[in-house]
C-alpha cells in the first residue's frame, strides 16, 4: 500500500494524540482504530496493525518515565507475566457478539471503572512493598484476564489497569501509569507475535501511526511523572467520556 504526503501526516498527528492519551489515561485506540479502517484495513488487520503503533509508542513511554525515576520493575514484571498469558487468549479468541452490543457494553463498563478511579478517596503509596502477597496474588489474577481483553481488542483496557492499581492497589495514578505502560508492552508483544502469523498487520501504516504514538507517549510520560491525582483525573474523565460517546453513539 502506497501512502500519500497527507497519509502520512494524518497517520503521525492521531498517533500523537492516541500515544499521549493512552499513556496518561487510555482510549487512544478508539482514535486510531476507525483512521485505520478508514485507510481501506479490514477491521481484523486494523485491530493487529494498531499493535505496532502500542508497542512502538510503550518503548517511548517506559523511557520516558524510567528517565524521570518512575518505575516499579518488580511489581509490573509479576502483573506482566499474569496479564502476557490472557493477552495470547484473547488475541485467539473468536467472540461471537455483534460489535454494536460489543460496544454498548464496553461504554458501560467504561462509565464504571472511571467512575471508581474518580471517586476513590484510598490513601495512595508508592512503593508496592507495601502491598500485602493476597493484594499481589489478586491483582495477577486479575490481569490475567485484563490480559485477555487487552489481547482481544486493546481499546480501554487503560482505565481497567488503572482502576485496579488506584483503586484495588491503591498506587498513585502517576505511578499506576508507569506500570500500566510496561505491562502493556509486554503483552503487546505476544499479542502482536499472533497477529504477525495470522497475517493480520499492515506494516507501512503500523509504523507510520507508531512513530506518531511514540512521540505522544514519550511527551505524556515525561509530563505526567509528577502531575497530582486530581489533574491527571481530568485527563481520564476527558478521554473516558470522549470514548463512551464514540462508543455508544457512532
Amino acid at each position: 500500500m502506497e501512502l500519500g504526503f497527507n497519509d502520512v501526516i494524518i497517520l503521525i498527528l492521531c498517533g500523537i494524540i492516541a500515544g499521549f492519551i493512552n499513556t496518561v489515561a487510555g482510549g487512544g485506540s478508539l482514535l486510531t482504530l476507525p483512521i485505520l479502517i478508514f485507510m481501506g484495513l479490514p477491521s481484523n488487520v486494523a485491530n493487529g496493525t494498531n499493535r505496532i503503533a502500542i508497542f512502538m509508542q510503550n518503548i517511548f513511554s517506559i523511557s520516558g518515565y524510567k528517565s524521570k525515576g518512575v518505575s516499579d520493575f518488580k511489581y509490573s514484571s509479576w502483573l506482566s507475566i499474569s496479564a502476557l498469558f490472557g493477552a495470547i487468549l484473547g488475541a485467539k479468541i473468536a467472540v461471537d457478539i455483534s460489535e454494536d452490543v460489543f460496544n454498548k457494553i464496553l461504554a458501560l463498563v467504561i462509565i464504571l471503572v472511571v467512575g471508581t478511579i474518580i471517586f476513590n478517596k484510598k490513601s495512595f503509596i508508592n512503593d508496592s512493598k507495601k502491598l500485602s502477597i493476597k493484594k499481589k496474588i489478586i491483582s495477577g489474577v486479575l490481569f490475567f484476564f485484563i490480559g485477555i481483553y487487552g489481547g482481544f481488542i486493546h481499546a480501554g483496557v487503560g482505565f481497567i489497569i488503572l482502576t485496579v492499581l488506584s483503586n484495588y492497589n491503591g498506587i498513585k495514578l502517576s505511578k499506576a501509569n508507569s506500570i500500566k505502560v510496561f505491562v502493556v508492552f509486554i503483552y503487546t508483544i505476544f499479542a502482536l507475535m499472533i497477529f504477525i502469523m495470522e497475517n493480520k498487520i499492515n506494516w507501512i501504516l503500523g509504523i507510520n501511526l507508531g512513530i506518531g504514538n511514540s512521540i505522544g507517549g514519550w511527551i505524556a510520560s515525561r509530563w505526567s511523572y509528577n502531575k497530582s491525582d486530581k489533574i491527571i483525573k481530568i485527563f481520564i474523565v476527558i478521554s473516558s467520556t470522549i470514548m463512551v460517546i464514540k462508543l455508544w453513539y457512532f
